[in-house]
């Protein structure tokens, strides 16, 4: 096709032709080339953005438990909450970033605004953590450190705004819809995710090994400057590549326009039409043009197909508050077991690790077991096994985590010493806690690429960036429940369900009455896996 193109051309313009013949190094292919090493340099670079945000992330995430309540004097239950209304945050940002960066700021303001964001929240988390009482500005004068009160309030506005930051670079750096998905099947979508998560995961083992001992062991404080390095990192390789690497999505649908096809079709229903039968098909209809309603028939059609997933997003919220007890119960257990081992104290947050090893290792596996059930005859095939399987998995951790804490309890207590604080913890060695540690990994590795499969697959191309915002909703919903969860149990037992020094509560009826719940939740799932 070039070389049929420089002919047109040369007939037109022989002169022309002449000199373009007479360049050294030119051939019919010099403009494929630099095409394809600029998408394979965009892609690198958006991979590599990816991960240093998520090593950002989990490097503020993995000790924050254990600052709080050594640093901030925060009670056990209070420095879980922060944990997961940070995690939260974190996943609702970018469906507000997102929202922003469609309607109201374009899109390279905006992540100019988010990355200065991300490098001020980054910056201000050494300010509230640094040993500033061990500085000696000369012989007789040291540096004193911030009062309470106000470390507090630099952390909290540090947690915002690295939040932020976190958004805008998940939204408008690195979307899915920025790995060229539209062409794929479903072999190839499960395999993406299954392979994107693989490195994400492995991203945060090498995180939760390397800070969390920097942190807790070597300089408990200072290890909050690896995420400002991190973030650094990031902003140099958005940098080097800025104007090619801004993805720009397709604009036709937006998060407005679906909530406005919801919000119309209920009001037409519930308030115009409360009694009468109208009929329409579904409640949706009422929202078409015409039906009395404002939206287009695609419109409609679009968002009832992604009305379809919300009860399997819905059922993944009691699911997520499961996976957050990793960084809250299970940190707080392992906080309090016996870390000793050949004579090396292991960081606290290096036991997410024995939850990680089993996704790098299952994930090669269920590629195998993918690649042979799609290419069979069998249509039947569908990730929802996956996911009922996930959730039993994990139903079954918080249960394990139950009998642990009870088992934990029969040994002997024991002085250890965590970031210059001294506790009395139990002899059990935090090994023992593994199993629980194992199953929740199991789930993970089930549960998160299916869900992301469904959420992606079964909705019209045009929605499917809409669906992973839904997804992020509800992903984002069930931190905050989950912190709500804890603070109910605190309250309604007086603190005894979720106590502040375990060995004088109960923690185990809190995973008790969770692994039930997710049980039952895991039951009604399996009932409506059929829809999908």
């Amino acid at each position: 096709a070039d070389r049929g193109d420089r002919q047109e051309k040369g007939f037109l313009n022989p002169m022309a032709d002449k000199e373009q013949r007479a360049l050294p190094g030119r051939s019919s292919h010099a403009g494929k080339l630099p095409e394809a090493e600029k998408k394979l340099q965009e892609a690198v670079c958006v991979l590599l953005v990816e991960l240093c945000e998520r090593f950002t992330f989990f490097g503020i995430v993995c000790n924050m438990i254990l600052f709080c309540t050594a640093r901030l004097g925060y009670r056990s239950h209070q420095a879980a909450m922060v944990n997961m209304a940070f995690v939260g945050t974190s996943t609702l940002t970018p469906v507000l970033v997102g929202w922003l960066a469609e309607h109201l700021v374009g899109r390279t303001k905006l992540v100019c605004i988010c990355m200065l964001l991300h490098f001020l929240g980054t910056a201000l988390l050494p300010v509230v953590s640094f040993p500033f009482e061990d500085v000696h500005i000369d012989r007789r004068h040291i540096l004193r450190t911030l009062p309470r009160r106000e470390q507090k309030i630099v952390f909290y506005f540090a947690l915002l705004t690295a939040s932020l930051g976190i958004g805008g670079i998940r939204a408008i750096v690195c979307p899915l819809s920025a790995y060229s998905l539209e062409d794929c099947g479903p072999k190839e979508l499960l395999s993406f995710f299954n392979w994107f998560h693989w490195l994400v995961n492995l991203n945060s083992a090498v995180v939760f090994v390397s800070i969390s001992y920097i942190q807790q062991s070597v300089a408990r404080n200072l290890g909050f400057l690896i995420p400002l390095v991190s973030g650094l990192m990031a902003m140099i390789t958005i940098h080097m590549i800025r104007g090619e690497m801004i993805y720009k999505p397709k604009t036709d649908s937006s998060l407005l326009m679906t909530f406005g096809v919801l919000v119309s079709a209920l009001k037409a229903r519930w308030v115009h039409y409360p009694y009468l039968s109208t009929g329409v098909a579904t409640w949706l209809d009422h929202a078409k043009e015409n039906h009395g309603g404002q939206y287009s028939e695609t419109q409609v059609e679009g968002t009832k197909s992604l009305a379809r997933l919300f009860p399997l997003f819905a059922f993944q919220i009691l699911y997520r508050m499961c996976v957050m007890q990793i960084p809250s119960g299970y940190y707080l257990q392992t906080m309090n077991s016996n870390l000793h081992f050949s004579g090396f104290v292991l960081p606290v947050a290096a036991m997410n690790v024995i939850s990680i090893v089993p996704l790098l290792i299952l994930v090669p596996i269920l590629e195998c077991i993918n690649s042979w059930l799609f290419s069979s005859k069998d249509s039947g095939h569908s990730p929802t096994i996956y996911i009922v399987v996930g959730h039993f998995s994990a139903a079954l951790s918080v249960m394990v985590a139950g009998f642990s804490e009870m088992h934990r309890k029969h040994f002997p207590q024991v002085e250890q010493t965590l970031s210059k604080e001294l506790l009395l913890v139990s002899s059990m060695p935090c090994f023992h806690l593994a199993p629980q540690y194992i199953l929740l990994g199991v789930a993970e590795a089930l549960v998160t690429p299916s869900c992301s499969l469904l959420s992606f697959w079964l909705v019209p191309e045009r929605m499917r960036g809409i669906s992973m915002h839904f997804l992020a909703l509800f992903n984002g919903a069930s931190c905050f429940m989950g912190a709500f969860f804890v603070q109910t149990a605190h309250a309604g037992s007086q603190g005894n369900w979720f106590p502040h020094l375990l060995h004088e509560g109960k923690l185990e009826r809190f995973f008790f009455f969770l692994a039930s719940l997710m049980m039952v939740n895991t039951l009604g799932f399996w009932t409506i896996a059929h829809r999908y």
